[in-house]
């Protein structure tokens, strides 16, 4: 077994069991231990530091993904690529950590409500300081993936980054910690992980930090600055979708508000998690499509993979929904209750995005990739106005709305431009029947009676909602990967 399919194989154990722990850890222990206004300081300071961060990298991490081929060779220290990957966004940093200091009165007038404003101030530092681990930390995983060793950074991001975000919780909650004293073991975490992997690449023999003058004659450094400032208008816009409506909330309304969305949005990523892994594989197989110019295997992959997500998705969107009041059971602080609405918006949302399928892989692979960057910072640009018109009436429900509206209809706009583009639209009538099939099935479980004990209502509600649509997808054949499925499982 080679190098990349080993690291394959073990990314996909971390990612699954890093899943687990995530889901588990942000919305099931977290909002326990937490109160909602400083699960909301949390956001906000992990949605500036990481703003700032990206600022500051200025796209090398895509840029080293692309163009790092170029300068490999372990004898000479990879002709001192690592310096030049450090010094540019760490040089950068330094600007972009003064101007956020000396903006610090700007920021705080955001969060002027009460007590918001004091939690905000007096954690401003540790922003800073989580800016420069999280910049230093993915331009490391940059160089440690183009290295083939990516494995080891998925851990300490997907398993014991959380493990030790949950452990400071656990000491917060027990009173060993003040919250003070949680705050800096969060930021702590955001510095181990950073420090393990610096670690790692010198136990691997491969932290050249000696600069040579090589580096600057393999490729024109014109063109990677190019490059990189593509990437990072893509990278922002991609981090202002899931970090803008915490923003806006908390400045707008309030930390608690921030704190309540945090988790709504991190129950509706349950229904996204099918969509990710399949679209790992969807990607090298599209670009391989191009490549031979297989348009009708492209068409059918396109109207497959639709047909699959919407399967999957519309199932698992009305099963959490199903199960929100059980969900919600399980925190134990009925505040946060009140971002019911706004997960149904979110899932709402989220099924489109997965049943209008790879439309945004086409496009990011197509001879007309350019687009995709307009489509993405179109779609943060949709979420920021309709966010700024919606929070303020509506609060909790404008913010879940403006992301259900700008998610939905930019993914219908992106589907329209491949039909124009290419010809190809993804729609038939099986789509319709199994929106209709999983609506059906979700109102029989709902009008269910339930029990006094969540785990019952849960059980009888989940069970009988997988039945029916179970059995219809299997009557039906509408599926076929499914009835596939079905067929091996009779045989074992």
């Amino acid at each position: 077994m080679g190098i990349v399919q080993r690291q394959g194989l073990r990314n996909t154990i971390i990612s699954y069991a890093g899943l687990g722990v995530g889901f588990v850890n942000t919305t099931l222990v977290l909002p326990r231990l937490l109160a909602p206004a400083q699960l909301g300081l949390l956001s906000v300071l992990v949605a500036l530091a990481t703003l700032g961060a990206q600022l500051s990298a200025l796209g090398f991490t895509n840029t080293t993904l692309r163009y790092f081929p170029y300068f490999r060779d372990a004898e000479s220290g990879h002709r001192g690529y690592l310096p030049l990957l450090l010094a540019v966004p760490l040089a950068v940093f330094g600007g972009v950590a003064l101007g956020l200091w000396l903006g610090r009165p700007w920021v705080l007038a955001w969060y002027s409500h009460g007590h918001d404003t004091d939690l905000v101030g007096r954690h401003y530092g540790v922003m800073l300081a989580m800016a420069f681990f999280i910049l230093l930390y993915s331009l490391l995983d940059s160089y440690a993936k183009s290295l083939f060793y990516s494995s080891f950074s998925s851990f300490l991001t997907e398993v014991l980054q959380r493990l030790l975000i949950v452990s400071a919780a656990a000491l917060y909650a027990t009173k060993v910690l003040s919250f003070e004293g949680f705050v800096l073991a969060y930021l702590g975490s955001y510095a181990a992980v950073a420090l393990a992997l610096l670690v790692y690449l010198g136990v691997v023999g491969e932290l050249h930090l000696r600069p040579r003058r090589a580096v600057l004659a393999v490729r024109p450094m014109g063109e990677l600055l190019r490059f990189g400032s593509f990437a990072l208008l893509s990278n922002i816009s991609g981090n202002i979708l899931v970090t803008i409506d915490s923003l806006m909330l908390g400045s707008q309304r309030s930390l608690t508000d921030a704190g309540i969305y945090v988790i709504a949005l991190n129950i509706s990523t349950a229904l996204a998690i099918p969509f990710r892994a399949l679209y790992k594989t969807a990607h090298p197989l599209i670009a391989e499509y191009w490549k031979e110019g297989a348009a009708a295997k492209m068409l059918d992959f396109y109207r497959r993979t639709t047909r699959l997500n919407t399967a999957l998705g519309a199932y698992l969107a009305v099963g959490i929904a199903l199960n929100l009041p059980f969900i919600y059971g399980l925190i134990h602080r009925p505040a946060f209750a009140a971002g019911t609405t706004a997960v149904l918006l979110l899932l709402a949302g989220r099924l489109t995005d997965g049943i209008t399928g790879v439309n945004g892989l086409i496009v990011s692979t197509s001879p007309r990739y350019r687009y995709d960057l307009l489509f993405n910072v179109g779609l943060a640009g949709s979420i920021v106005v309709l966010n700024y018109l919606l929070i303020p009436r509506f609060g909790l429900t404008g913010a879940s709305l403006s992301n259900c509206l700008a998610l939905s209809g930019i993914n219908l706009l992106r589907t329209w431009f491949v039909w124009r583009s290419f010809g190809w639209q993804p729609f038939d009538r099986t789509v319709a029947y199994l929106l209709l099939l999983a609506a059906g099935a979700g109102a029989v479980a709902w009008a269910l009676p339930g029990f006094h004990n969540s785990w019952l209502t849960l059980l009888l509600r989940g069970g009988t909602l997988t039945a029916i649509y179970g059995l219809g997808l299997l009557l039906s054949g509408w599926v076929p990967e499914v009835s596939r499925v079905a067929r091996w499982l009779t045989k074992q």
